[in-house]
């Protein structure tokens, strides 16, 4: 057992980057994310309440608002369950921030940059999206180039995360290593290259909680899990129905083939096709065909 947090779960979520005093740490992966495209200097959060309400999915989904000191609004968030249709869903997110920018009365429709950042604790299943980082903009589809930037999305997918410690050549993929592994850590990587970490260390450590904040983490943790147990159910009864439904297309075709070179040869024997259709219940069309 590890001696931090489960960044995962929304306690750990939020203590890492929801929390003003512990701002720092948003701003500095933010700035790791955005590295050559914008430097935020300061942030300020937001309500959450702004955001579409996800109650039903409570201990699934956790999820972070805030503006940068330049304007942009950024909303992060945790997603720990594989969701139907999400990215459909975090372009709804983003375009309901844009649409809540609008103002009544006269109004040149300027917008400011809206930023949709997804921790994924989980893949996507469509095959061409088996990447840790997914940047999407809106772009030219004939250049490549940005049409604009006031909508972007940028989806992590963390189990694609499979360098080590000592492979990690960024800032950006040592913050995702921490977060993946930090649960099993013994000791935080990194601290001695960047101060950040240090910090992190500090601030994320179990046993230098008092004992109301280890009560909330510990029910953090309850619900966190407790959702990972029904996912797994999920997906096991989804997995045991596709065996059972494919034990029974196996046996229909088996019947049909059988059915099939029955009529085969009494068609040989010169049966006529109707006494065929009742012998083995097969269509006129498909002993036509034989």
């Amino acid at each position: 057992m590890g001696k931090f947090i489960n960044p995962f779960t929304d306690y750990g979520f939020k203590k890492i980057f929801g929390q003003d005093f512990n701002k720092d740490f948003l701003i500095d992966f933010l700035n790791v994310l955005l590295e050559g495209e914008r430097h935020i200097v300061d942030i300020n959060y937001v309500d959450k309440e702004l955001l579409p309400s996800v109650k039903s999915e409570r201990g699934i989904i956790y999820d972070v608002f805030c503006t940068t000191d330049t304007g942009e609004h950024i909303i992060v968030e945790m997603q720990n369950r594989i969701q139907a249709h999400f990215e459909d869903r975090a372009l709804f997110y983003l375009s309901g921030d844009i649409h809540r920018q609008g103002t009544r009365g006269d109004w040149d429709y300027s917008l400011v940059p809206v930023y949709g950042i997804y921790f994924m604790n989980w893949e996507f299943p469509e095959g061409n999206k088996g990447k840790l980082r997914t940047d999407v903009g809106l772009t030219d589809l004939s250049t490549g180039k940005l049409f604009t930037d006031r909508m972007r999305m940028i989806f992590i997918q963390i189990p694609l995360m499979t360098k080590e410690e000592e492979e990690c050549e960024t800032d950006f993929e040592r913050w995702i290593y921490v977060l993946k592994n930090m649960e099993t850590l013994t000791r935080m990587p990194f601290a001695a290259q960047k101060a950040i970490f240090d910090r992190l260390g500090s601030i994320a450590e179990i046993e230098a909680m008092d004992e109301p904040e280890r009560s909330m983490y510990d029910e953090s943790l309850r619900i966190y899990r407790d959702s990972l147990a029904v996912a797994r159910g999920e997906w096991e009864r989804g997995r045991q129905e596709g065996r059972q439904q494919g034990r029974q297309e196996g046996r229909q075709e088996g019947r049909v083939e059988s059915a099939l070179e029955i009529a085969k040869n009494m068609k040989l024997l010169g049966l006529d096709i109707p006494t065929i259709c009742k012998a083995t219940r097969l269509t006129q069309e498909q002993i036509e065909k034989l």
